[in-house]
């Protein structure tokens, strides 16, 4: 009676085991199953979600056909249950555990921002403002209130970020992206400040940013930017104002309308660089590392004028006479396809 007793037991245990590995050999087949989808798609994890929010939030978007698969994967493997919050990319292919993995990684999809050399403070603003990825914490801010959150002590916020691509992910604030972007251009205006070339005209990092941005609106050709540079500095050394359009332009704010007139060049304003002398106070758009570079290693030479050829490039000139003989040739006698830069 025992022995038959016995068998029974090992008859059922080896059955339990059989019906187990069985549902294992199932589980396993669900989790490394691919998706069943054709076109790749982005999963937004909210902060706050639990794993069996997440299950169901799965079988909302018919990715799974019954979450008791994982659940039980949950309990075999209790460490899937640490998903992250953010932004995801779901590919075919993929399977389900691959998936799992990806979302207790925080492998999460990363956005990129562009700031554009050239661009102002506002152009900016208002990009960020229309980037529906990122979150909007300066909608109702001033200028000034923008610069307070962050930390910045200056008066004007034109030109303090590093013109510069930024990653982020989905919901990361503007703030953020201008904190990221005031702290590169920090870093790099400190570093090509640090290697100046000596005896330059500045009294501090900002007036060469100041510069820089200068060199930034004037440049079509990045080669030039250092001739540029020099040009200006060579002014700036000889008390002689710089007299450039763009700073004509920033000064006029909304009245510019895509021409300059002479009496545009008389009428005075802070940046006016026809009206004033030495430098504005303050830039006149954001500026890449390599404008930056210019301003402060501005290139040998006696050229004190240049004017626009058309074609983007610039012809430079000594002297008075020389530049009024090319103002004569590249502006009073314009080609017909004339462009102040090279990618119009």
């Amino acid at each position: 009676m025992i022995k038959k007793l016995l068998l029974l037991v090992c008859v059922l245990a080896v059955l339990v085991a059989g019906i187990g590995w069985m549902g294992y050999r199932a589980q396993q087949e669900k989790m490394q199953a691919q998706l069943p989808i054709d076109a790749p798609f982005e999963l937004h994890v909210e902060k706050g979600t639990w794993y069996p929010r997440f299950v169901d939030q799965l079988v909302e978007l018919s990715l799974v056909e019954d979450p008791l698969w994982l659940k039980i994967e949950a309990r075999l493997n209790p460490s899937i249950t640490h998903i992250k919050a953010g932004e995801y990319r779901v590919e075919p292919g993929m399977t389900l555990r691959s998936l799992l993995e990806r979302v207790v990684k925080g492998d999460t999809v990363s956005h990129q921002f562009t700031l554009v050399e050239g661009m102002t403070f506002r152009e900016l603003h208002e990009r960020l403002l229309a980037d529906d990825r990122l979150k909007h914490q300066t909608t109702d801010l001033s200028e000034q209130q923008i610069l307070e959150r962050l930390g910045i002590e200056h008066k004007a916020a034109e030109g303090l970020f590093l013109a510069e691509t930024y990653q982020f992910e989905r919901g990361a604030s503007d703030l953020s992206v201008l904190k990221r972007a005031h702290e590169d251009l920090n870093a790099v205006l400190e570093a090509e400040w640090a290697e100046r070339k000596p005896k330059l005209p500045y009294q501090s990092p900002y007036e060469a940013l100041i510069m820089a941005s200068i060199i930034e609106k004037e440049t079509g050709v990045p080669s030039e930017r250092n001739e540029i540079a020099g040009v200006f500095v060579r002014r700036l050394e000889k008390g002689m104002r710089l007299q450039t359009d763009p700073t004509v332009i920033y000064g006029m704010g909304d009245r510019y309308q895509g021409n300059i007139t002479r009496a545009d060049l008389k009428r005075h304003t802070p940046w006016n660089t026809y009206t004033i002398d030495g430098l504005p106070p303050t830039p006149i758009a954001l500026v890449g590392r390599e404008a930056i570079e210019a301003a402060l290693h501005p290139a040998e030479g006696k050229a004190l004028y240049f004017v626009a050829r058309g074609d983007g490039s610039h012809q430079f000139s000594n002297t008075l006479r020389e530049h009024n003989n090319a103002v004569r040739r590249y502006q009073l006698n314009r080609r017909a396809d004339y462009r102040s830069s090279p990618n119009e």
